[in-house]
């Protein structure tokens, strides 16, 4: 009787946590977020300029983004929908229990986990459909814009905590279902690009059966002596995604893996080794890699002579985005506009969806609107992802990288490097679960800082 009484108190002080977590943010996703139509707006390697869409003026020269971006004129319809596609996975309750602990979400400690699934799931969607695709449905879902999504999420948390005090749960019903959206496929590829669409995000799903899912990656980050409810950093996290990777079984997810830079280097011929390696004999492909590099960006703040560093790696067409965020509160960082990070926030907590119904609804994984964030608020500790889909994929992405570390560097160190070879030949002894080790020390600094986790306004 005495364990079940502190079972409930444990579920009631989770449900409070829950209701204040959202009532702060909620307020955060409802706010305005404004973009100057005199910018180009980078995200996740294409390039869109405002200002051309009202105004009767010649579309800005290329030289305003990279060589390799892609040029979007005026139309703001055409980013949100870009943005809105990107896979948004944020805190979640009421999922099943997580082993060896009580908890039911992970509101308050998941961030960086949820941030690193973002990462990855845009990694795969790189893979498996391309950087052009885009969610035919994206323009449908509620948008904090134009409704109070503030006064939506009071209800939804008054009527949530009052059916778990009953002990019921009301279903989650779709109100855009796989019917209707295969419906608006006009061909087999969109079709089957829907498919996938889904079947990534089942991955993520909040189960123990889901391959990339939070309770996966927690078994995995107990090597690195982690435990659910631990915060976990954006170093850790990386090898935690590479390890989920190595040991995912799915048929579909044998064409791709990860690769996590030791010491900031990233060693070519040990990236190569990877990508050649097949799990079958009759497969000679090679495979598609991800590729995380854990950095800091300065000491105790973030150096800003890395600004333009950080704008240069998120104009890449083979960026998957960056896990970072302001000390103890990660974000997922996919793009910029001038001096400000364009980027999804893990932190709204959500109810648990069973992605394993054939028609489980996807509003929830795709996030309505865009938030920014001053440069200087950035925390220092982050980790970069790049995506190549084969080895001359990653030799010409290495090459680029590295003319951009060079500028970027000026008279310092760069911030990591490409160093051809294995990283044997340059006497790296340290084993994979040592390499895990290497963050954890950086990752205790950070617990130690205080967070006001001010949202700032701009």
């Amino acid at each position: 009787m005495e364990a079940t009484g502190t079972d409930e108190v444990d579920k009631l002080k989770t449900k409070f946590i829950s209701a204040w977590n959202n009532m702060k943010y909620s307020w955060v996703l409802k706010t305005k977020t404004y973009f100057s139509r005199n910018s180009p707006v980078l995200l996740l390697g294409k390039c869109y300029h405002f200002k051309y869409e009202d105004e009767n003026k010649v579309l800005p020269s290329k030289s305003a983004c990279t060589i390799e971006d892609r040029i979007i004129a005026g139309n703001v319809e055409e980013f949100r929908k870009d943005f809105i596609s990107r896979i948004w996975l944020t805190y979640r309750e009421e999922f099943p229990q997580i082993e060896g602990s009580s908890l039911t979400t992970d509101c308050g400690w998941g961030c960086t986990l949820r941030t690193g699934q973002m990462l990855l799931a845009q990694g795969l969607i790189l893979h498996f459909l391309g950087r052009a695709w885009t969610w035919p449905d994206a323009l449908n879902i509620e948008n904090s814009e134009s409704e109070s999504w503030t006064s939506h999420t009071v209800k939804k948390i008054t009527s949530s905590f009052e059916t778990s005090l009953s002990g019921e749960r009301e279903p989650e019903t779709p109100t855009i279902s796989l019917k209707e959206t295969i419906g608006k496929c006009p061909n087999d590829q969109e079709m089957q690009n829907e498919i996938f669409h889904r079947k990534i995000i089942s991955w993520f799903g909040d189960s123990p059966l889901a391959v990339f899912g939070l309770h996966q990656l927690i078994e995995y980050g107990k090597k690195s002596g982690k435990s659910a409810g631990d915060w976990y950093g954006p170093g850790v996290v990386a090898h935690i995604l590479r390890k989920a990777v190595e040991e995912a079984r799915h048929p579909d997810l044998q064409g791709i893996t990860i690769y996590v830079a030791q010491d900031c280097t990233v060693y070519n011929s040990d990236v190569i080794d990877k990508q050649s390696a097949s799990m079958t004999s009759d497969n000679a492909d090679d495979k598609a890699v991800i590729i995380l590099v854990p950095v800091r960006l300065g000491g105790e703040r973030t150096n800003t002579d890395y600004l333009e560093f950080v704008k240069g790696v998120l104009s890449l067409e083979y960026c998957v985005g960056i896990i970072g965020g302001k000390p103890k509160q990660s974000y997922y960082f996919a793009g910029f506009q001038d001096d400000s990070l364009i980027y999804m926030d893990p932190h709204y907590c959500q109810s648990f969806v069973d992605v394993s119904i054939k028609d489980f609804p996807l509003e929830t994984f795709h996030c309505p609107s865009p938030k920014k964030m001053s440069f200087r608020k950035m925390d220092p500790s982050c980790t970069i992802g790049f995506y190549c889909r084969n080895v001359k994929d990653f030799e010409r992405a290495s090459e680029e990288i590295t003319k951009m570390l060079k500028i970027s560097s000026k008279e310092k160190y760069p911030l990591f490097t490409f160093v051809n070879g294995h990283s044997r030949d340059f006497d790296i002894t340290s084993t994979t679960t040592n390499e895990e080790d290497l963050f954890l020390e950086d990752e205790k600094k950070r617990l130690k800082r205080v967070s006001t986790e001010e949202f700032v306004l701009l």
